[in-house]
């Protein structure tokens, strides 16, 4: 029975690891801001995002499977050398910045939750320091599939508090129906509460560019060929479907909390400190557990992207005992000790490092659409026209979104 079990985990390790990258406190912070400033009015954003993940995920997941190369093995041969530098530096840019703010989210939830336990609480720096010990602990005496395992680990904890919390919290059903409908919140945007970063924000997190470059290295390392099409849309679809629950979760937590209460989100502590007179301590308890996870679940795959970029990019073997990489991975988990020990907004560090990840996003639709469509490339797996339409349609809906994005920096730098 342990080797049956083991097998079927084996079979969806890649989805796991990809929901674990995929759901961290950027999601958290985008899905939670979302929820208390907006109410429920923004889950048609969710919904597409998740469709577009989807939607992505199968079609990179597919050029591996059909070529046996990565997405930066092919853009180097196939497209220019430059393009595979460009997402190596866009992406390790924008992950950079996510270390940053997932440590900062996670030590400053910590030192509020320490509060009902210590008298004044455990500082923040003390809590970042724990984590970034933890995770590089854990990197340096782990390997690939021990870091996909206690991920599948984390995620299941992760899963469960924002499930759970769900049913404690959640909003009218009404409110969740009519958030299916795509609209935009009427607020005055000198209120500094203007939906555009936020959207930007959420769909960074989740239709996320690295999440698809990364899924063709898993691919090719579970040595799947065309012939394991429909397990691989098997895993993009259990991986998908959970971001969707556990991403609406924690927008319907806070819109049953924080928005009917008119009380908002600025600071990621606020979380604890305004849902527990308004949920409970056991509620407070279980959404503080879940950012832990999620930030530990994310932080693994974020410390790494750059060494396996490099790795991808060049054709060499994944051997992350070597000094330079253990060097690179240090150097970027120290940055999650920047928030806490300089005291800067984690949420805001957070919520543009998303909305700057929702900007590579057209590029990387660009890409897939051009290698998908090449016959020397794909032969008779070249895209369909129904997937070149849906391609083209989530290039215009990122083409927006980066608007979005770009818009909303724009309103916090000028206001």
């Amino acid at each position: 029975m342990r080797t049956g079990l083991s097998k079927t985990l084996a079979l969806f390790l890649p989805g796991i690891f990809l929901l674990g990258f995929n759901i961290g406190t950027g999601s958290v912070t985008a899905m939670a801001k979302a929820g208390a400033t907006y109410g429920m009015s923004l889950l048609w954003t969710i919904v597409a995002s998740c469709l577009a993940t989807y939607f992505m995920i199968n079609v990179y997941g597919r050029f591996t499977l059909v070529t046996g190369e990565t997405a930066l093995q092919a853009f180097r041969r196939h497209i220019h050398p430059l393009v595979g530098i460009f997402f190596i530096v866009a992406l390790t840019a924008g992950v950079s910045g996510s270390v940053m703010g997932v440590m900062g989210i996670v030590a400053e939830i910590s030192s509020e939750w320490s509060k009902t336990v210590v008298d004044g609480g455990i500082g923040p720096v003390w809590f970042a320091a724990f984590f970034v010990a933890l995770v590089y602990f854990i990197f340096w005496n782990g390997n690939t599939q021990f870091f996909e395992r206690s991920l599948a680990v984390i995620v299941a904890i992760m899963a469960a508090c924002f499930v759970l919390n769900f049913f404690i919290l959640m909003p009218p059903p009404i409110d969740i129906l009519k958030g299916l409908v795509p609209s935009l919140p009427k607020v005055p945007l000198n209120q500094g509460k203007g939906p555009f970063l936020v959207i930007a924000s959420m769909v960074g997190t989740t239709v996320f560019s690295g999440l698809f470059i990364i899924r063709t290295t898993l691919v090719k390392e579970a040595g799947w060929t065309i012939a394991d099409i429909t397990k691989q849309r098997n895993d993009a679809i259990v991986a998908v479907a959970m971001m969707f629950v556990i991403s609406g979760s924690i927008m319907a937590a806070a819109a049953g909390t924080l928005y009917v209460e008119g009380l908002g989100l600025e600071r990621a502590s606020q979380m604890i400190g305004l849902l527990e007179p308004l949920a409970g301590s056991f509620a407070t308890a279980i959404f503080a557990m879940g950012i832990v996870a999620a930030g530990v679940s994310s932080q693994f795959p974020n410390v790494l992207m750059l060494p396996w970029l490099l790795c991808d990019y060049s054709g060499s073997e994944r051997k992350m005992t070597l000094p330079r990489y253990r060097v690179m991975v240090l150097i970027i988990s120290l940055l999650g000790l920047v928030v806490p020990i300089f005291e800067a907004r984690p949420i805001f560090v957070m919520i543009i490092s998303q909305a700057f990840n929702a900007v590579i996003l057209p590029v990387t639709v660009a890409c897939i659409f051009y290698l998908g469509n090449r016959r020397d490339i794909m032969g008779e797996h070249r895209n369909t026209t129904t997937s070149n339409v849906v391609l083209t349609a989530i290039l215009l809906f990122s083409l927006v979104t980066s608007s979005m994005g770009i818009r909303g920096v724009w309103q916090i730098i000028a206001s």
